[in-house]
């Protein structure tokens, strides 16, 4: 029983501190409400609307708080390094048998006390990394804020349920408006600050993902 009681204690405290290491929790781009009307004590016309003007020389494309925004996403990236390195080095010495009144120092012809010392080191290290990603579609987003210079802070998500899965794609960044397309588009590469994320839930994910006990033996404080 006391085994048994141990072997218990020792799975507790180590579910216990696998939460140490737990994923943290993932943001939640939820849609941003447009802010409300702008009471106004001047009447309403039939035609005019206070907070709902729109400029008639300006293409119709996001530039307030709620409004919409498609994103092109074309991100491709590609990584490469490589490394070598080579040392070598070479030493050698050489002591003569020493002289008594100008006579060496020989037993029975031979000198002695003469030696020399060789010393030969090389090293060769080579190293060779290379990584590459992709990601295409279209996410439309919505503004979460307007900066004091104009641009527009943008952010949003998209899920899509398949079969036994959740994916999602989250994007947030800044966004100028004068790099907006009149089809109120921009591409993902003049989004600044660009925080993209490419994920999922479901069986699949799961499946995937490393537990508790794997996570907690692959933390790295652990001092083995």
């Amino acid at each position: 029983m006391s085994t048994v009681r141990n072997l218990f204690l020792v799975v507790a405290a180590a579910l216990t501190l696998s939460g140490c290491v737990s994923a943290p929790k993932e943001p939640d781009y939820a849609a941003t409400w447009p802010d409300p009307a702008p009471s106004s004590e001047s009447a309403n016309g039939a035609i005019y609307q206070v907070g709902h003007d729109v400029a008639l020389f300006e293409n119709s494309v996001a530039r307030r708080v709620g409004d919409t925004l498609m994103i092109k996403l074309n991100e491709t990236t590609t990584a490469s390094k490589s490394s070598s390195t080579t040392t070598a080095k070479k030493t050698s010495a050489a002591l003569p048998s020493p002289t008594i009144a100008g006579r060496p120092v020989t037993v029975n012809g031979t000198p002695i006390l003469e030696t020399s010392i060789d010393s030969n080191s090389s090293f060769g290290g080579s190293g060779d990394s290379k990584q590459s990603n992709r990601l295409v579609g279209d996410v439309t987003v919505t503004v979460a804020q307007r900066l004091p210079n104009g641009n527009l802070l943008v952010r949003g998500q998209k899920w899509i349920t398949i079969n036994q899965g959740r994916e999602y794609v989250r994007i947030q960044g800044i966004v100028r408006p004068i790099d907006i397309d009149p089809d109120n588009s921009i591409s993902s590469l003049k989004v600044a600050d660009a925080q993209i994320a490419y994920g999922g839930k479901g069986a699949l994910a799961d499946a995937s993902t490393p537990g508790l006990l794997a996570r907690f033996f692959n933390a790295p404080w652990l001092p083995f």
